[in-house]
């Protein structure tokens, strides 16, 4: 258990105490918010909460909750802006009064006015004001950021005018008014810290936000769940002492509790909140059920699997917030920018101070300080680092409400881009579960055992077509034997042992098949349909045919797609005549066929070195080395797990309908950060200048501190608020 102080969360102790820097009672940190990261450098990582020491931003939890806690920084700023409004607000009653009401014109030079400002100000600096103080003076020592700005220009207001207050005659005549009197720049530093810590809370609301999609997938998980005991009796338990293999009562029209298998009773289940998939699926004994998802008219008896973070949903708020916090490649340019952008503003700014005391009207040196903390104030970059991270945050968390996880940012971006998407047939365009409908024998071979051998080596291998064989063997109510030294290659087949004979099924070339059943190897591929031959011994026995209906609404799916810009290839490891069948049936001119693994990566590398950039979709261990050549790998969410480590995009219902969701987010994230660059770039390479005084000799304006500082600030929150517009973006054709 760590603790920390509540006014000052970068405080942490492995111990309860007191705050060494205001005497408070440490709180426990909550243990759901135990680690926090910064949201522009993702790298940094902490025990609590705090900010980062690269770019001074407030920390946010690594791991989404379902209950939104305030930042602590959220917390703290609040109650610093209590305390700055109204000082601030009488500084400037002081400072501006004069000007604005003839009234007030005797308190504009009274030595009494002047120490209220200071002792007005002070408190708003020093105490309100500290935080960002206290992160400026940290990157001198580690990387200059927005607060070496704000502490450059708000220290310069503030111990000018102390020095002007304490000892007036050590400034020279240009730092005096028409009247003699060195002005006094309290009212800009309070108001530059006060509308600071304002755009900072806005800031920090805005992106708790950004995780609204994330928090609505883990609201969906209900609290209760009706749990069937032994005897067949019910009762409502609360969803969080669930275990494994309990059984589920879903009633109809309630929430799924949690992940598990149908075991008896019908219904349709509505997964768009999941999958993205707006038509209810149909559930029977036997079928997979995802916590959070809706139950219709029919009642469902259930077997508990997937509890706590082990449920789907957790899995993808875990998965789509470590893919948050990963680094797109344009977020480079901001970086590069940032580099060298702080140090060059901090130039601009000593250059117009000398400026404007050399050449600007009298009092020439107090001019020359305004116009220096302007440009400090109104320069900081914040929005430029939060252009990019924003709208990759809203945007995965988007698409994970529409069945779409992305593992990195840098997919998210690549597929905006892509040109070809190349598809695995069995289980991307076809459902993944062919059947067995032909069975050739030799001569002197009997069906029935030829099955029981088959099907025992088949049943300890995870390829679809081996799945159809022990299907077979099941349906006619064959047992397969137990095989030994059972041994899969990628690609071509399996083989094993049974009793003392070796046996091997898989293609024509790995179960040594020559010419053996030709014609009817020919007429089946013709028709579309899968081999699997059979040896035992070195003697090819059987020739299995399969064939594995295409998936519902992949002919539309790719007809979307080319739509969206993409040409469509096929790639699989099965015979040239069944995927020319697939692919005519599907409009699918490029198709690869007959490839290994290493194959299909090396066809991918092939549409790359002709300059196009490529996406692969596969579900299979033989499609991982295709998918991590790919510029974007998408693998479906029903396929191996290595092919979902190994790609960047992951499906959840694993139909292509997806990919044009996911297309069309990317292509809108990638408009939107290109929006939030323009708007952070615009505004900087507009407001330095009329910050420095170029409009002055032509126009005679100029930008004070405080407007300085809101404007500051609402650059950053535009910025957050375009970022979130594509948590509404359209994703459907």
């Amino acid at each position: 258990m760590q603790y920390t102080c509540p006014m000052h969360p970068e405080i942490l102790r492995d111990e309860p105490g007191m705050c060494p820097l205001c005497g408070m009672t440490l709180e426990p940190v909550a243990a759901s918010t135990s680690h926090w990261t910064c949201p522009m450098h993702p790298e940094v990582h902490e025990q609590g909460p705090g900010h980062c020491g690269d770019c001074g931003c407030a920390l946010e939890p690594v791991t989404v909750t379902a209950v939104l806690d305030e930042n602590p920084e959220l917390v703290d700023f609040r109650r610093r802006l209590w305390l700055a409004v109204p000082l601030t607000i009488a500084v400037l009653i002081l400072a501006m009064g004069p000007m604005l009401l003839p009234s007030l014109a005797a308190i504009e030079h009274a030595g009494w006015a002047r120490w209220a400002q200071l002792l007005l100000a002070s408190p708003v600096v020093l105490w309100s004001g500290w935080p960002f103080l206290r992160r400026g003076v940290e990157s001198l020592r580690r990387r200059l950021n927005m607060f070496t700005l704000i502490a450059l220009g708000v220290a310069a207001a503030y111990l000018f005018s102390l020095a002007a207050l304490l000892t007036p005659g050590s400034f020279p005549e240009s730092a005096r008014d028409a009247m003699g009197v060195v002005p006094l720049y309290f009212e800009a530093a309070a108001v530059i810290v006060t509308l600071v810590l304002a755009g900072q809370i806005l800031e920090l609301r805005a992106r708790t936000r950004t995780g609204a999609a994330l928090r609505a997938l883990l609201d969906l998980a209900p609290e209760v769940a009706v749990r069937v005991a032994e005897d067949g009796s019910e009762s409502e338990v609360p969803a969080a002492e669930l275990r494994k293999q309990d059984k589920l009562r879903v009633r109809p029209g309630a929430r799924v509790p949690v992940d598990g298998v149908v075991l008896e009773g019908t219904s349709s289940v509505d997964e768009a909140m999941v999958t993205g998939e707006s038509v209810p699926v149909p559930k029977a004994p036997g079928d997979r059920l995802i916590g959070g998802t809706v139950n219709g008219s029919g009642s469902l008896l259930m077997w508990a699997e997937g509890i706590g973070s082990e449920s789907t949903l957790a899995r993808i708020v875990g998965m789509v917030s470590e893919a948050q916090r990963s680094r797109a490649p344009v977020h480079a340019l901001a970086d590069r920018v940032s580099a060298w952008f702080v140090p060059a503003v901090v130039i601009v700014a000593v250059v117009s101070a000398l400026l404007w005391w050399w050449f600007g009207p009298e009092p020439r040196l107090g001019h020359a300080l305004v116009a220096g903390v302007t440009v400090l104030i109104i320069a900081c970059p914040c929005a430029v680092g939060l252009a990019t991270p924003m709208s990759m945050t809203v945007a995965m968390g988007r698409g994970a409400q529409t069945g779409v996880l992305f593992r990195e940012a840098g997919a998210l971006e690549a597929l905006a881009s892509l040109e070809v998407l190349v598809c695995d047939k069995t289980g991307t365009l076809t459902q993944g579960r062919p059947t067995v409908d032909g069975i050739h024998l030799a001569a002197g071979v009997e069906e029935k055992e030829l099955l029981r051998m088959a099907a025992g080596i088949a049943q300890q291998s995870d390829h679809p077509l081996a799945k159809a064989v022990v299907a077979a063997a099941r349906e006619r109510r064959i047992r397969p034997p137990l095989a030994r030294a059972v041994e899969s290659v990628t690609g071509s087949g399996t083989q094993g042992e049974i009793g003392t004979s070796r046996v091997r099924l898989g293609s024509a070339e790995f179960a040594g098949a020559a010419d053996a059943f030709a014609d009817e190897a020919s007429a089946a591929q013709d028709s579309g349909a899968s081999l699997v031959f059979v040896s035992v011994d070195g003697e090819v026995r059987a020739l299995l045919t399969a064939r594995d209906p295409i998936r519902p609404g992949t002919a539309e799916a790719l007809t979307e797609l080319r739509a969206l810009g993409l040409q469509i290839a096929m790639l699989t490891g099965d015979g040239e005549r069944a995927a020319q069948h697939v692919a005519a049936g599907l409009g699918i001119d490029r198709v690869v066929a007959e490839v290994k693994p290493d194959g299909k990566a090396e066809a991918i590398r092939t549409l790359q070195a002709g300059g196009l950039r490529v996406a692969m979709a596969g579900d299979g261990v033989n499609d991982a080395p295709a998918l991590a050549q790919a510029d974007v790998g998408i693998a479906m969410g029903h396929g191996t797990d290595v092919a979902k480590q190994t790609a960047g995009i992951t499906l959840v219902k694993g139909d292509l309908a997806a990919i044009g969701r996911a297309r069309r987010l990317s292509v809108a994230t990638m408009r939107n950060v290109r929006q939030n660059l323009w708007l952070a770039f615009g505004y900087n390479s507009l407001g330095v200048p009329i910050a420095a005084g170029v409009l002055y000799p032509l126009l005679g304006w100029t930008l004070t501190p405080a407007f300085a500082a809101a404007a500051m600030s609402l650059s950053s929150v535009t910025v957050i608020t375009n970022a979130l517009r594509l948590a509404r973006t359209p994703l459907h054709g």
